[in-house]
This record gives structure tokens, C-alpha cells and sequence, in this order.
């Protein structure tokens, strides 16, 4: 009686979000990130200022925290600023 249909979803072709397929951290290797490359740094944080999520560098909770951390460590001996103004 009812044709079935399929769904309306599509699978993705490309993958999700701006930094998708890139990962700027290997995640067994990495064991300190260092607060004094800020290049790299820059990489995580918006540019509104803010530190960008996990969903949106890839990077493992571990990482995460260890990128937080040098971060604010960079802010506090001013090598990062604290907003984008």
C-alpha cells in the first residue's frame, strides 16, 4: 500500500566541520605540547579569543587539556593575547 521510500539524509561526501581530516596533534606521540609555540597554539584558539573545542581541532581529551593549559600559560607571560582586540 505505502511505497517505502529512502531516506532524505545524505551520507556526507567531504568530512564535517572547517578542520576536519586535519590533525594538527599526532595522538599517541604528542606528550607535552609547549607553551612557548605559539604558532601552533594559534591554531587553537577562535578568533574571538576563545579556545576552540574538541569537536572542532580533532584533537583527544588529553590533548585538549594539555592545549588549554599552555594556552593560559602563554596568556599569563603575555605571549598570547587574552582577546582579539
Amino acid at each position: 500500500m505505502s511505497t517505502t521510500r529512502k531516506s532524505a539524509r545524505r551520507t556526507p561526501t567531504t568530512p564535517r566541520g572547517p578542520r576536519a581530516g586535519k590533525k594538527p596533534l599526532l595522538a599517541p606521540d604528542v606528550d607535552h605540547v609547549d607553551h612557548k609555540d605559539t604558532a601552533l597554539l594559534r591554531t587553537f584558539i577562535s578568533d574571538r579569543g576563545k579556545i576552540r573545542s574538541r569537536r572542532t581541532t580533532g584533537i583527544t581529551p588529553r590533548q585538549q587539556r594539555m592545549v588549554a593549559r599552555a594556552v593560559k600559560n602563554a596568556r599569563e607571560i603575555a605571549l598570547l593575547p587574552y582577546s582579539s582586540r
